[in-house]
């Protein structure tokens, strides 16, 4: 291998859509949503085929925050950074993004719970919709050690430890923007560490197991691992078939290392270099296909939860009064599994994007009203 393979002297590729990274996004999306309803066939995924089904939320979870912290960085580390783009704006920007479908999916439960209650099909596991939950999820406040947010829409304390992350953006891209690619990386990755070590010795478990009370703490490490990975992949060129053979060996080693147990640090430098390496390979040929299932990913997330409660509290009660066979109830949980992609693509034309675009819109009319504005990036990953 040359040794321009790796070098600081050669121009880095732009992000851009349609390629790797956004294939990743729909990828990990995909996956998430598998995590979540591997639970509720006749038998768990976990225990007919392999346990990383259920272990595997962890490893997608990572992996959903290093991400988030690598593409914003690339997206809006130069705005941001320049004073072209304030923090207030940043983080008001980034709220008004993830909070409308949140708050839409939550009280989308809420309804769902009273009028199920209502007709008779209340549901089988109460606990999950205690309302002294709601109030903390309701406002996405509940990884800030606020009381609540059990339940409901559960996976939704990873939006809210990533509101965390984007008002601690611009702090840490000051920080980053200070010293050499390499330096970020190994500080990031020490920092890490550092917090992984911490809270074995305070509390006796690994960062990633920190509840979802603390979810913040959890995901501001991960999230400054991405950022320092961007600083990486922006000054630092590697060849990009070097990086093809780094993302595929990368891949390759995450699969094998997760057929045997969580290996949870060793795992955080396969997803690392996988995103390395698909920042590192030019879309030369963009896929509308990647692009467009990309931006749909955030729907996904956040609606997979709301469907799967809904789904089954139906097909549970099916199941209990017909006494389905095994084999057509694992046909209604692969047609839950595809109403929850269905809705996401759904719900992310009808009512996600409509929503975006009307916010676009006044944002850009707030920001003509104040004179100057701060130059736009030119394309956003985050969707």
């Amino acid at each position: 291998m040359a040794w321009t393979a790796i070098s600081t002297r050669n121009e880095t590729p732009p992000i851009a859509r349609g390629g790797w990274l956004d294939a990743l996004r729909f990828i990990v999306a995909s996956l998430i949503i598998l995590h979540h309803f591997q639970a509720a066939g006749p038998v768990p995924l976990a225990e007919a085929l392999h346990p990383v089904f259920e272990r595997g939320g962890f490893l997608l979870t990572n992996f959903f925050l290093i991400d988030s912290g690598y593409v914003l960085m690339r997206v809006y580390g130069g705005s941001v950074g320049s004073g072209r783009m304030s923090p207030g704006d940043f983080l008001l920007k980034r709220f008004l993004r993830v909070y409308p479908a949140h708050l839409i999916m939550v009280l989308g439960l809420v309804a769902l719970v009273i009028v199920g209650s209502a007709v008779g099909f209340a549901p089988r596991n109460p606990e999950w919709f205690a309302w002294d939950q709601l109030p903390a999820q309701a406002a996405l406040v509940q990884s800030f050690g606020v009381y609540g947010g059990l339940g409901w829409n559960a996976p939704s304390w990873s939006i809210s430890a990533l509101l965390g992350c984007y008002l601690a953006f611009p702090w840490i891209l000051t920080a980053l923007k200070r010293v050499g690619p390499w330096t970020a990386l190994v500080a990031a990755a020490g920092l890490y560490l550092l917090a992984n070590q911490l809270t074995h010795s305070l509390l006796g478990y690994p960062v990633y197991q920190m509840p979802m009370m603390y979810g913040v703490w959890r995901a501001l490490p991960l999230f400054m691992l991405g950022m320092a990975l961007a600083v990486f992949s922006e000054r630092v060129f590697v060849a990009p078939r070097l990086a093809r053979i780094v993302g595929v060996a990368a891949a390759v080693g995450l699969a094998t290392v997760q057929a045997f147990d969580k290996h949870a640090l060793i795992s955080i430098v396969f997803i690392s270099l996988i995103l390395l390496a698909a920042g590192a390979i030019p879309v030369t040929r963009p896929s509308k296909w990647v692009e467009k299932a990309s931006v749909v990913s955030f729907a996904m997330f956040i609606t997979n939860e709301p469907v799967r409660i809904a789904w089954f509290g139906v097909v549970n009660v099916l199941i209990a009064r017909l006494a389905l066979p095994v084999g057509v109830q694992w046909g209604l949980w692969a047609l839950g599994v595809a109403a929850a992609f269905a809705f996401a693509f759904a719900f992310h034309a009808m009512v996600d994007q409509p929503i975006q675009n009307r916010i676009k819109g006044w944002l850009a009319r707030r920001r003509t009203a104040r004179g100057p504005v701060e130059a736009g990036p030119v394309v956003s990953i985050e969707g």
